[in-house]
């Protein structure tokens, strides 16, 4: 799916915009990779969907593609990471914060077009999961 804002426009979207669009990118990539491993049973496709967009997850994930993350996507990845934060009490603040980064990051990359880049960082997140 393409988006429909130009692409210089991801550069003046917020932190918390971006995220709020990159949840969904990110959610609809696990749903296809679970889809892909041949998890059948929509209640557990809906719990495993829920372990794997949870802040701790996404903070797991972070993990896996900081080190390859240009120095723009990093920057983003920040913007995401520092916006001020509400509700989400239940996790670790960090974990919420780093998991709002990665999902900054994933709304960003989307709206850049950059469906390449989006495949590439996923596919090292599920490596890692796989370990």
């Amino acid at each position: 799916m393409a988006p429909r804002l130009r692409p210089e426009a991801a550069r003046e979207l917020d932190g918390l915009t971006l995220a709020y669009l990159g949840d969904a990118v990110y959610e609809l990539l696990v749903r296809d990779y679970l889809l892909s491993e041949a998890v059948e049973k929509p209640a557990k496709l809906h719990k495993k969907a829920l372990a794997l967009v949870s802040a701790p997850a996404q903070f797991e994930a972070y993990r896996a593609v900081a080190p390859l993350l240009t120095a723009e996507e990093e920057a983003v990845f920040a913007r995401g990471r520092n916006a001020k934060l509400s509700g989400g009490k239940s996790h670790d603040p960090a974990a919420h914060c780093h998991a709002t980064g990665l999902e900054a990051l994933f709304g960003y990359l989307h709206l850049r077009g950059e469906t390449e880049r989006l495949e590439a960082l996923f596919d090292v997140i599920t490596e890692a999961l796989r370990r």
